[in-house]
């Protein structure tokens, strides 16, 4: 037994001296490649083995031809080692390359294009990183190149929405300063009329600028969408009148959501006001409400003739309007088209405030027509 601990006392003065004087190396190596980190650990590991046998070799009084073996075999195994390291480190430096080259594709058109020679474990999870980093930064570009594009439709229609009005304004303005006028009080009317589409057209901008900046309050309270949907059709009824357009309100369950109880007004106000407006004389516009698991869905259905499917994507968007309602009016005999009205705003705001809820909107195509749909979250623990 003391013979063991006096060969592990040497093994371990030997194996200690050589790891002193390897660790400033090791130091002064670590802002280095790496694949020269590893040579020089596994140089240092081989010095302490060697010094170490030598110590213990040395302590036991070999003989010269057995201290010779013992140090062949024990550079054998140095040489082995050091050419392992080398050519470890050189697989290493070899992935971290093709890493480096493949990061500069991270965001571009094309997308990251991960390396082709196989990778380590930590390389191969850092290139899972950056292929899914390349993604998002793909996914945030083409948002962000969608809201450049339908803001920059918003500004031309909003453009060419304020020009029409004002230059009537204008015309009708010279006509009563010029005392042209055959009927002022019918030019005073039309006037106001016009000034009032322009408030809320300036209305809409400033309800969708607080949406998209995040800065619309919401006062939420306890109220049943039997209520809300009410509301909503007393105010749309006289222009339902003036179209020849029946509402129906017949299918609205008494649930409870907790919202702001004006704000929603709104959504379905704009709601069925493009519903009415895209729905021919003697046509029908119905509003539904009903509970499914823990939300309340309430639908607007109209008589439109439908939504290309190429746009039922775009509905929503600032700024969209169907080709239709880029016009000033259809053609004759051309049946009706569904559009946001306005400036293409009505729809944006309702997407807005509803998700500002935590809710969704949605539109599908239907039978003879279309369905508008938000779904808002139930009262917790209650139903009618």
């Amino acid at each position: 037994m003391n013979d063991m601990l006096l060969i592990a006392l040497f093994a371990a003065l030997g194996a200690g001296a050589a790891g002193l004087v390897g660790w400033p190396a090791v130091r002064l190596l670590r802002r280095r490649s790496v694949a020269l980190s590893l040579l020089c650990v596994a140089a240092v590991t081989v010095l302490a083995m060697t010094a170490g046998t030598v110590s213990v070799a040395q302590a036991m009084f070999l003989s010269d031809h057995d201290l010779g073996v013992v140090i062949t075999v024990t550079c054998m195994a140095a040489v082995v080692s050091l050419v392992t390291a080398a050519l470890l480190g050189r697989q290493v430096v070899a992935g971290s390359r093709a890493l480096a080259v493949a990061a500069r594709t991270v965001g571009s058109e094309a997308g990251f294009a991960a390396p082709a020679q196989p990778l380590g474990s930590e390389l191969a999870q850092l290139s899972g990183e950056l292929a899914a980093t390349s993604a998002r930064l793909a996914e945030s570009r083409q948002r962000e190149q969608a809201l450049e594009h339908s803001r920059r439709e918003l500004i031309a229609w909003i453009s060419h929405d304020l020009r029409t009005p004002l230059a009537g304004l204008r015309a009708m303005a010279e006509a009563l300063e010029d005392g042209v006028a055959e009927d002022p009080a019918r030019y005073l009317v039309r006037m106001r009329t016009e000034v009032d589409r322009l408030n809320g057209m300036v209305d809409d901008l400033f309800e969708l600028s607080r949406i998209q900046a995040g800065a619309l309050t919401l006062s939420p309270s306890r109220v049943s969408v039997y209520d809300l949907v009410g509301d909503a059709i007393a105010g749309a009824s006289p222009l339902a009148r003036e179209r020849g357009v029946r509402l129906e309100g017949g299918l609205v369950a008494p649930e409870p959501v907790e919202v702001d109880g004006r704000e929603i007004t709104r959504v379905l106000a704009n709601l069925l006001v493009n519903a009415i407006r895209c729905t021919p004389a003697d046509g029908v516009v119905a509003v539904a409400a009903r509970r499914e698991a823990d939300e309340v869905l309430v639908s607007v259905t109209d008589g439109c003739g439908g939504i290309p499917e190429p746009d039922l994507g775009r509905v929503f968007e600032t700024g969209w309007r169907g080709a239709a309602a880029r016009t000033p009016r259809p053609a004759a005999g051309s049946g009706p088209h569904h559009g946001d009205t306005g400036a293409g705003l009505g729809l944006a705001i309702v997407r807005g405030i509803v998700e500002a809820h935590a809710g969704r909107a949605t539109v599908r195509n239907v039978t003879g027509g279309c369905c508008f749909e938000i779904a808002l979250p139930a009262t917790a623990g209650a139903r009618a």
